[in-house]
């Protein structure tokens, strides 16, 4: 069954250009950077030879069948090929015990590529399941289904997805001259021109289709009239060998269902303009009216809601115009029904349909209705159901302060008031009575409950830890950076002062397809990640690199030095993340930091950025903030006066940052925490700081200093506030 991947059979020259020019090994491959380029997970995974089961997953043409050759040609393991189109389980069982022979007798891996798996029903792809659990195959699957929809979904579990996208025209292009070049596959030994604009053509026309380009691009060179050795091919013939190609629409298929959702997103997002777009290629793909106006009809309650209630009364208009009139002239009332969905204002308060429904299912028990909301109809005499019910139309405006909602659900908001359109009328109105109603609920009806165990340890250290605000401070910090980053599977992420990991295994849960590389600065904090590195899969795992200089350690990371460790030369990041790489207490100190952000920008892949975490010495709290004894207080402010004199401010840093990066983006980020001072920590900052800078003490002025700092401060909390500047540059 490997016939797929046989070039011996086959005479290479008689085969279409497109067969002959598909990439032999990685560095003929072109296109697909965010899953093959430098440092993505699936190249170092080939270069390794450590393959796991993977899906291929793309729209034809976009190199699937290609990669798997690439792999094919790479690997030690046995490589064999079924085309699940051509193949059922007959086929598979063959396969399967050759795979376990090639194991047993001579511990020989097999990799199994199957084409279109997704063509095989789940019988079929159940007879595959347990070889692959087991490791009897590799599996390499190829679909252009959505295979979380398509593919057995224990398959998919033991599979990693990687996405093929349509190629771009760049891509194409080099595709073409790769071709035109090529002098033992193809059309090197001509001399291949373009009139202006007709490979821009060939290239336009294919959409992200290398074998659609390649087939044009054959067609035009065997159909022009050759000038000796020379093929001068006109725009007039590359319109003729590419036609016009077919919109990608099956309303079956996954496309189906990536266009409704297009659309719904673009209504959804106000875009009138992409609304259109997409109602149009829905509309010229023959897609069923009602379906779309039903979904619309959806949207003007999920998406407009309260914000324009009129919305689902024109949409049901427009469909009921619709169901009338039929095509072509119905698609007036399609376009007017998405234009105005798209301009009209945009409410999802709504959504508190499912808040409230979750605390349903999350109720212990069945929720007792308040007495006086119960049917009074039927057990008013015996129960007193429904007593002291108020009822609202006896009132001033039609409306009184009395509870709703059960006991234990008191002041629980569900439905969150927009502040667009209709609702902007009413909240305020909405606010001012749920302020009244809450105001009148009684107080009896949920009493607080507040327990203390003196004995429990762990009770006991959790709230040390809550009290000193140190966790939730660093929880706060990551959040931030890592809002301030558009990070997807497959990006490149370098995390400089890596630490504990704190930031390295947030990016590394959020780049499965990528990489994480961690700087770290001693063999603590490696010996640290490494402990948890060690039980992950060495291939994707984070790298660690380690130095006490960031610049030395950057400059390997430029020439190589990493590279016994999977790390390529000239490897590029789309994203650097750093904690206090320019925090600093000199002038100096901030020269250095930049001289480390300078050769981290030479590390940036086009378009990438740096987002970093530093902490302002010069706006955090000092010890005068915690003396209130005047002459103390005064003596401290003096030496602190001299101490931060040389402490870069906010200004200096950004500044700097703008002189080297130009575009600088900075917010502030503040935290209190209680800090416990210990005796030897007071003494330390005394000596080498305060004493210092004061200079002129007698040797028992300074011993009163010291030892009234350590009466005063020693052992007691200290609320001590840090800023921080997040700071990102692009």
């Amino acid at each position: 069954m490997g016939e797929l991947f046989d070039s011996n059979r086959i005479d290479i020259k008689s085969q279409p250009l497109a067969y002959r020019m598909r990439p032999r090994t990685l560095d003929e491959y072109i296109g697909q950077d965010h899953i093959i380029g430098p440092g993505r997970l699936l190249r170092r995974s080939i270069q390794a030879d450590q393959l796991s089961s993977v899906i291929f997953y793309g729209p034809p043409g976009t190199g699937k069948t290609t990669l798997a050759r690439v792999i094919a040609n790479t690997t030690k393991s046995h490589f064999s090929t079924i085309n699940a189109v051509l193949s059922g389980v007959k086929e598979l069982r063959e396969e399967i015990d050759a795979a376990k022979n090639r194991l047993d007798l001579y511990g020989s891996r097999t990799i199994l590529f199957v084409d279109e798996v997704h063509r095989w029903n789940k019988s079929q792809q159940d007879a595959l399941l347990p070889w692959v659990e087991n490791g009897t195959f590799i599996l390499i699957g190829a679909t252009t289904e959505n295979p979380f929809f398509e593919v057995n979904a224990a398959l998919v579990s033991r599979s990693r997805i990687f996405q093929l996208k349509p190629l771009t025209d760049e891509d194409l292009t080099k595709i073409a001259w790769q071709a035109v070049r090529d002098k033992e596959r193809g059309y090197g030994t001509l001399d291949v021109s373009f009139e202006d604009g007709a490979l821009e053509h060939l290239v336009d026309v294919a959409r992200g289709d290398a074998r659609s380009l390649l087939n044009a691009l054959e067609l035009a060179v065997v159909t022009t009239k050759r000038d000796g050795n020379k093929v001068y091919i006109t725009k007039e013939t590359a319109e003729e060998s590419i036609q016009r190609k077919a919109v990608l629409y099956d309303k079956e298929g996954d496309y189906h269902f990536d266009v409704i959702s297009a659309f719904i997103k673009s209504l959804r997002g106000s875009d009138p303009d992409a609304a259109l777009y997409w109602l149009a290629k829905m509309v010229y793909a023959g897609e069923d009216p009602r379906f779309i106006f039903r979904r619309m009809m959806i949207s003007a309650c999920e998406d407009v809601g309260l914000a324009d209630p009129n919305a689902i009364v024109v949409v049901q208009s427009d469909a009921a115009a619709f169901n009338a009139i039929g095509m072509p002239e119905g698609r007036y009332h399609l376009t007017h029904a998405a234009l105005y969905l798209a301009t009209a204002p945009k409410s999802n308060s709504e959504m508190g349909f499912f808040d409230a429904l979750k605390a349903v299912e999350q109720e212990s028990a069945a929720s007792e209705v308040p007495n006086h909301l119960r049917d009074a109809s039927r057990d008013s005499k015996g129960f007193g159901h429904g007593e002291g019910y108020m009822y609202p139309h006896a009132y001033q405006d039609h409306w009184v302060a009395q509870q709703y909602l059960p006991n234990e659900l008191q002041g629980k908001v569900f439905y969150h008031v927009g502040n667009i359109g209709y609702e902007k009328k009413i909240a305020d109105l909405v606010n001012r009575r749920r302020e009244i109603q809450l105001e009148s609920v009684d107080i009896n009806a949920f009493p607080e409950n507040l327990t203390f165990s003196p004995d429990d340890k762990g009770r006991d250290l959790w709230l040390r830890r809550t009290m000193s605000g140190r966790s939730s401070a660093l929880e706060g910090m990551r959040n931030r950076m890592f809002e301030n980053l558009s990070i997807i599977r497959s990006d490149r992420v370098l995390v400089l002062n890596a630490g504990h990991g704190l930031l390295v295994w947030e990016a590394f849960r959020q780049t499965p397809e990528g990489l994480v590389v961690a700087h770290v600065r001693n063999a603590e904090e490696t010996a640290y990640l490494s402990q948890y590195i060690g039980t992950l899969d060495s291939v994707s795992a984070p790298k660690i690199v380690q130095g006490q200089d960031v610049n030395n350690v950057l400059s390997g990371l430029e020439s190589g030095t990493f590279s016994n460790i999977g790390i390529e030369k000239g490897l590029r990041f789309e994203h650097i993340q750093g904690r206090n790489i320019i925090s600093c207490k000199t002038a100096k100190d901030l020269e250095n930091g930049l001289a480390v952000l300078g050769k981290a920008k030479a590390l940036l892949a086009p378009g990438g950025d740096i987002v970093l975490c530093e902490t302002l010495i010069s706006e955090a709290s000092r010890l005068s903030d915690f003396i209130h004894m005047g002459p103390l207080q005064e003596t401290l402010m003096k030496a602190e006066k001299k101490i931060y004199s040389t402490v870069p401010t906010r200004t200096d840093i950004i500044d700097a940052l703008e002189k080297l990066f130009g575009k600088v983006s900075v917010s502030d980020y503040r935290f209190t925490e209680s800090r416990t001072a210990r005796e030897s920590d007071i003494v330390r900052w005394v000596r080498n700081s305060y004493i210092p800078a004061l200079g002129n003490l007698t040797d028992t002025e300074a011993s009163k200093l010291e030892k009234e700092l350590v009466s005063v401060l020693s052992a007691a909390p200290l609320m001590w506030n840090t800023n921080c500047l997040i700071i990102s540059l692009s």
